[in-house]
């Protein structure tokens, strides 16, 4: 059974970050982003300050995690990708570029966010949440991976198709 609260790292604009557990949802129609720090007290956000909200394996802990507390490393795709999904690359209000994979689904235009699955999905981060707000740029590099579904062709008729002129071929 998967946990009600997730782990997550929220980067905020100011470079500063937190670390807690969220709701799955953690309150995205809201004004703020509400969830639990690690000493277990409510932390209340303006989403006109998060960046960006990591989903994370492990919490931070060592002097090394204080710097990059997501463990983020890679924010580019070197080789294609071979998830299913849509391949898109973000620039942020801070101009900072982020690459991720998204579902190809209407949570693209209607969500308050995007949730992303980031280029190397064996850092300590599985998937990375951008609110709408923190995006400047969106550009759709590629659609990867729609097989399954395959296009139903025109039904196929008996007849031949006729010519266009009567008398195609004769002499005249």
């Amino acid at each position: 059974m998967a946990s009600a609260r997730k782990t997550i790292v929220v980067r905020k604009f100011s470079r500063d970050w937190s670390a807690g557990y969220a709701e799955t949802d953690f309150g995205q129609q809201r004004a703020e982003l509400e969830f639990l720090d690690l000493g277990g007290k409510v932390v209340r956000i303006n989403w006109q300050q998060v960046k960006w909200i990591c989903y994370v394996r492990d919490l931070p802990a060592g002097s090394a995690d204080q710097i990059n507390p997501e463990r983020l490393l890679r924010r580019r795709f070197s080789v294609r990708p071979r998830a299913a999904g849509l391949w898109l690359r973000l620039i942020l209000s801070d101009g900072d570029e982020l690459e991720g994979l998204a579902a190809n689904d209407r949570s693209l235009v209607d969500g308050a966010g995007l949730l992303l699955t980031p280029p190397d999905t064996r850092s300590n981060t599985q998937r990375i949440y951008v609110p709408r707000q923190a995006i400047q740029a969106l550009e759709v590099v590629s659609l990867i991976g729609a097989g399954g579904h395959k296009r139903m062709d025109a039904p196929q008729t008996d007849s031949e198709q006729p010519g266009l002129f009567s008398g195609e071929g004769d002499a005249t």
